[in-house]
């Protein structure tokens, strides 16, 4: 099993980078993945597995009250799991073949590291999420109508509910920055370098600063081909999660000068 593990102290250099170095850093994830595509699948599973069961407590279950905890659970597991696309690619970088022994050791090994505190964050991005979503519900239709919507999304298209639609994405969309950028180079800065999570989300949001429409690119391509991929009952993130799992890992080399 190769280590990625480096040990390292200073603040990683940041370099600019190009529209080019998306290019690159997309084929090698969709290199990775062909090379190596039962770990991606395994991995985006649970993801899949998770959103289905959402959807199907939403629609067909009836048991909204269980959206919180799971919705809550996601950030949490998602930065354990994607290491494990991370150790992947570093394997195949390193011209080893990747083994499941190693992916799910480099995984359990993170407990112990910098990936639960920037869990936590992102967790909390994700709560204070929740909150202003039904403040800014509540301040366009009141607590009441938050008892109906399910039912009739009728008020979601009136002069009204397109405000609030407006209005709540400019909010939505301000927290999703703030998060991608400390999050887009800071996950596998932790997983390769021996580094506090505190200076990795500022690396992170350095990064993203000093290449912000590169950046800027990159999070909207993320978004839309993540959209797109949840349309078929979730099934199109089998692919595009590991894809872009292991390009995050090879655009990370670019953007930080190598220890």
């Amino acid at each position: 099993m190769s280590d990625v593990e480096v040990a390292h102290s200073g603040t990683p250099v940041v370099r600019r980078i190009g529209f080019a170095d998306l290019r690159y850093a997309f084929a090698q994830g969709l290199r990775d993945f062909a090379r190596a595509p039962m770990f991606g699948l395994v991995i985006a599973g649970i993801f899949v597995l998770g959103g289905i069961i959402i959807y199907l407590q939403l629609t067909v279950w009836g048991s909204s009250w269980m959206i919180l905890p799971l919705a809550v659970g996601f950030p949490l597991l998602g930065p354990f799991v994607v290491v494990g696309l991370y150790e992947v690619s570093h394997q195949l970088e390193d011209g080893n073949r990747p083994d499941w022994n190693g992916v799910i050791g480099r995984i359990f090994r993170q407990k112990d590291r910098q990936i639960p505190s920037i869990a936590f964050i992102v967790t909390f991005f994700f709560g204070i999420w929740f909150y202003l979503a039904h403040l800014v519900f509540a301040l366009f239709f009141g607590l009441s109508a938050m008892t109906n919507i399910s039912s009739s999304y009728d008020v979601l298209w009136s002069q009204q509910g397109v405000t609030m639609l407006a209005v709540g994405s400019v909010v939505g969309g301000a927290l999703s920055f703030v998060l991608f950028s400390i999050s887009v180079v800071s996950f596998p800065l932790l997983v390769d370098r021996e580094i506090d999570f505190v200076t990795g989300m500022i690396t992170s949001f350095s990064a993203v600063l000093q290449n912000f429409w590169v950046m800027i690119i990159w999070a909207g391509f993320i978004g839309v081909l993540t959209v797109l991929a949840m349309l078929p009952m979730f099934l199109g993130l089998l692919v595009v999660l590991p894809v872009l799992g292991h390009a995050t890992w090879h655009l990370y080399r670019r953007v930080l000068e190598p220890v």
